[in-house]
């Protein structure tokens, strides 16, 4: 298989439990490939701004904690 309209015909030959194995995979390599990139932006510091504008909303206690949020208080 090389192209996508291949894969695409490949997928719909199989059974549905594998389908969702695959889709299961799909989705585990893609969580993979996002923890990567954010680690690569973290260590190459473009996200030092994006922390300490975080930060300071904190500091400046303009974050709501977490349970406040679920609770809707």
């Amino acid at each position: 298989m090389t192209n996508l309209a291949e894969i695409e015909s490949a997928i719909q030959k199989l059974p549905p439990g594998e389908i969702r194995q695959l889709v299961d995979r799909l989705q585990e390599y893609l969580e993979n490939e996002w923890d990567k990139q954010i680690e690569a932006d973290a260590n190459s510091g473009k996200l030092n701004d994006l922390i300490a504008r975080a930060e300071a909303d904190i500091d400046a206690g303009k974050v709501k904690r977490l349970d406040e949020i679920i609770r809707n208080t």
